[in-house]
């Protein structure tokens, strides 16, 4: 558990360190769920941000401040096999082909962050609905149960997955019954 609190802990300094950035960073996927009630096991944290006005060089210097590398290759099951350890050839790479999707890793502690840059979704409509929720000390931008179903349903139309089925399961309940 302590490890969990660790990445926890390492995930609120990062979104405070982007917010100081100008960036917005809302909470999706697994860990939103968890904060929502779900029992979902989840490996990696989700945000959704946009890059509206502010830059690629500018999101990759909060990152690899706090210990993270732009990852470029997984396996089969997922897990991170390469990395970009200098952040000037992140930002090259980035800038010649901006992908929808950045993927972070901290190889000392194993944590992985997922960064969705106004996908599948525009970040600022998401952002407007937002929900900050208190985490000891202080808080993150969670995207509401609405905004969640919505993506979880790309997901699943996109992967389906067993995960993102028990995922759609249980916000359906939970908008059912709240």
């Amino acid at each position: 558990m302590a490890d969990k609190i660790d990445h926890l802990s390492r995930v609120i300094t990062l979104s405070q360190a982007l917010k100081k950035r100008g960036f917005k960073p809302v909470l999706v996927g697994g860990v939103a769920l968890v904060i929502l009630g779900s029992q979902r096991v989840t490996k990696d944290f989700d945000f959704l941000v946009s890059l509206q006005n502010l830059s690629v060089d500018s999101l990759l210097e909060v990152f690899y401040k706090q210990g993270f590398e732009l990852v470029t290759k997984f396996n089969q099951q997922g897990e991170v096999l390469r990395t970009i350890d200098n952040q000037k050839i992140a930002s090259i790479r980035l800038k010649s082909n901006l992908p929808d999707s950045l993927f972070f890793f901290d190889w000392e502690t194993r944590l992985k962050v997922d960064l969705l840059l106004d996908f599948p979704l525009p970040a600022k409509e998401i952002e407007l609905r937002a929900t900050k929720v208190k985490i000891k000390s202080s808080s993150l931008r969670v995207a509401s149960a609405e905004d969640l179903l919505h993506l979880k349903k790309l997901a699943y139309a996109d992967r389906h997955s067993a995960s993102d089925a028990q995922d759609l399961e249980f916000l359906n309940h939970l908008l059912k019954t709240s």
